[in-house]
């Protein structure tokens, strides 16, 4: 059975956290969450809670086949720890299926593995995410080689089929 992670901390977007972590459950993977605290309770931009497995500092990357970024305004908060970062980094330099949807790619950008890269966002990142040596595109889905990427929670059917196709 494979094994993906998720970042969560408060101000996650609700369906960008929940939809994916839903689908691959119903596929049969293991989600595990994990925040600045195991056992804790985060909540949503939208009042949905969320409780975290682990904290990021009892994260050996090594365990997981994938990695889920939500957006919302987590993902600013989530930049900050660098636990974080280095299980971004870990997981993208073994080639693992990363995913990161919105406000997302903060993350990436602060882990500086967006270099040479082709993604897509919310607009109001672009430049962020230009500015990290990323190509930016229109688009509702991208996919650069292990790196899936999407725009806004209306893309998340076809973001998570992507997931899934790497998967």
């Amino acid at each position: 059975m494979k094994k993906i992670l998720s970042f969560v901390h408060n101000d996650f977007e609700d369906l960008e956290l929940w939809y994916p972590i839903l689908r691959l459950r119903g596929e049969g993977f293991t989600v595990h969450l994990a925040g600045d605290i195991g056992n804790h309770i985060y909540v949503g931009k939208y009042g949905v809670p969320a409780k975290s497995d682990y904290a990021f500092d009892e994260i050996n990357s090594g365990d997981y086949d994938g990695l889920l970024i939500p957006g919302g305004w987590a993902p600013d908060k989530l930049r900050r720890y660098p636990d974080v970062l280095n299980i971004t980094r870990e997981i993208m330099a073994a080639g693992k299926p990363v995913a990161q949807i919105c406000h997302a790619g903060w993350v990436l950008v602060s882990a500086q593995v967006l270099k040479g890269r082709r993604v897509t966002s919310t607009p109001g990142i672009k430049d962020d995410l230009i500015n990290a040596g990323a190509t930016w595109v229109d688009e509702a889905v991208v996919v650069d080689g292990n790196l899936v990427s999407s725009q806004k929670p209306a893309d998340l059917p076809f973001y998570m089929n992507e997931f899934l196709k790497l998967m």
